[in-house]
């Protein structure tokens, strides 16, 4: 007679690892499309707005790269140079980039309405707060200094550049939960507003929910998105929680501000053994 054995854990949540950009600080994830779109202008190449958002999430000398290979800006780039773009022009953009985007970091720090409630809620039930994000540590130094001033400070950040990879890779998430002291993974929510995000924490295996109202899927700051026409915001919203949907995420949520009815139905989950 044979037996096998299951571990489940069923005790409470632990802590959350949030995204910045779109989705604590920068409504609209605005300021490192900016500076994509202004990377490749000096370099001739004229690029979109949503072309330069589609990589988002990812570390920013990756989203470089993935910007080159998208076809039709591969072809814009072989017309302005006669070649092929290289790694040297990869390499050579985001060294354009990085203080470009320090500069620009500054301006994009405010926090995203109903932040430091969530954050508030988060503590009083115990919960350690992480982050992750494609920002490299130089970029998140001027981040973090602007969020401190008005009143957020994570327990932890872990950037892209701190990791043998970043997102869709785990080692970041997996390296707040270390740093944090929590385990296992299933009591840790991943929150983010990109599908690299959502990857992220789902290869590390934690509970993902995805914000589409305030993050890069939508792609409008606060005042876009409450001077868009009634039809357009439906429209575009659903698309961007569709998209999220799609990734993987456990939840779809507008923004920050929804996100604690998602960790009561977590924690219900979780104290009946399941995981994410």
């Amino acid at each position: 007679m044979r037996f096998s054995y299951r571990r489940s854990y069923e005790g409470p949540l632990q802590a959350v690892v949030l995204d910045w950009a779109g989705t604590t600080v920068d409504y609209g994830c605005c300021a490192p499309a900016a500076v994509f779109v202004e990377v490749f202008r000096r370099q001739g190449v004229e690029i979109s707005t949503a072309e330069a958002r589609a990589p988002m999430g990812t570390h920013k000398k990756v989203h470089i790269r993935e910007l080159t290979q998208m076809p039709q800006v591969a072809a814009r780039w072989q017309k302005t140079h006669g070649r092929p773009s290289s790694e040297e022009d990869v390499q050579a953009m985001f060294e354009e980039f990085v203080p470009l985007q320090c500069e620009a970091v500054s301006n994009y720090a405010d926090l995203i309405p109903g932040t430091m409630e969530t954050i508030e809620a988060c503590r009083q039930r115990g919960l350690k707060i992480g982050s992750t994000t494609g920002y490299t540590s130089e970029m998140m130094e001027v981040v973090k200094r602007e969020a401190k001033t008005h009143g957020y400070e994570p327990d932890c950040t872990v950037c892209a550049d701190e990791v043998p990879a970043g997102r869709p890779e785990p080692w970041m998430c997996l390296e707040n939960a270390k740093q944090l002291g929590v385990y296992p993974l299933k009591s840790v929510v991943k929150i983010g507003d990109t599908k690299p995000d959502v990857l992220e924490g789902l290869n590390a295996g934690m509970w993902t929910i995805a914000v589409a109202k305030t993050g890069n899927e939508m792609g409008l700051n606060e005042v876009e998105v409450a001077d868009l026409p009634a039809s357009d915001y439906e429209r575009r919203l659903e698309r961007a929680r569709q998209c999220l949907a799609e990734s993987g995420a456990h939840y779809v949520v507008d923004s920050i501000a929804d996100v604690m009815t998602c960790l009561d139905d977590i924690g219900v989950r979780l104290a009946r053994g399941e995981h994410p």
